[in-house]
């Protein structure tokens, strides 16, 4: 027997199964190493209330008897501790009004009010005027003001830590995303991540690289509120340099029963 043919052989195949930093590298070059490029769209738009949705509001005046009338006796800046926090399961009834099936939510003194595809910039407006023209024909009237949050702000992951997240500011770009689910999986690819996302009633989904600098200036760059990241598994990293030490045993392991066998 040739031994040396024997590792001439096998040392190609080894070798093609080390997985390069090209291969998981973030930031990297377009152009190079099959790397997209995308076309620089990145925009942010602030995001349109839809059926389901669930508003933290919260009035503020200076008459102690308004405040307690609208925000139930809850405290403004605990309530806001918990929404970010995204431990308010207990207190959404109580603290909150759900978007219902006709786009409405129904509010004190005021009643059904329209908000489904409005942002919460413009329900605080409306909220505003509406109880200016309401509060003037009180004795003694205090100017409010409304703040406006959504509560139920989350995202999903599917693969590498799979799970529901909670969008705990205004702006979450694509790499917060995943640095919340603890990074890739060492065994995810980062050339065909997927991102279903559902708007004005129609399911979207839109295959990236993350890999690519480009993401930055991309329509990838943000995401919104339930949106689904599907991470698939990638099975040329399973057996890459991972698992090198163990197949380089395992060969020469093989090898030499082979010889003892042979002997």
């Amino acid at each position: 027997m040739n031994y040396k043919r024997v590792l001439i052989f096998l040392l190609p195949l080894l070798m093609a199964s080390c997985v390069t930093s090209k291969r998981v590298n973030l930031m990297q070059a377009p152009g190079k190493n099959k790397i997209p490029a995308y076309a620089d769209t990145v925009s942010y738009e602030d995001y349109e209330l839809r059926i389901g949705d669930r508003m933290y509001i919260y009035v503020y005046s200076l008459d102690e008897n308004i405040t307690k009338m609208y925000n139930a006796g809850g405290s403004g800046s605990m309530i806001r501790q918990q929404m970010t926090q995204g431990n308010m399961s207990g207190s959404y009834d109580l603290y909150t009004y759900l978007v219902d099936e006709q786009g409405n939510i129904e509010f004190p003194t005021i009643g059904k009010i329209a908000v489904r595809g409005l942002t919460t910039r413009e329900v605080k407006c409306r909220l505003e005027e509406e109880l200016s023209k309401l509060l003037q024909e009180i004795p003694g009237y205090a100017t409010v003001s409304v703040e406006v949050n959504i509560v139920n702000r989350t995202f999903s992951i599917i693969g590498a830590q799979s799970g529901r997240y909670v969008i705990n500011k205004e702006k979450m770009t694509i790499f917060e995303a995943l640095a919340m689910a603890g990074d890739l999986g060492e065994f995810n690819s980062r050339q065909e991540i997927k991102l279903v996302r559902e708007k004005e009633g129609k399911t979207t989904i839109k295959t990236f690289d993350v890999r690519s600098k480009d993401i930055v200036n991309s329509e990838y760059y943000y995401i919104e509120p339930n949106d689904v990241i599907y991470i698939p598994f990638d099975s040329a990293k399973h057996w890459g340099a991972n698992h090198f030490t163990s197949v380089l045993s395992m060969t020469f392991a093989t090898v030499s029963f082979g010889l003892f066998v042979y002997s």
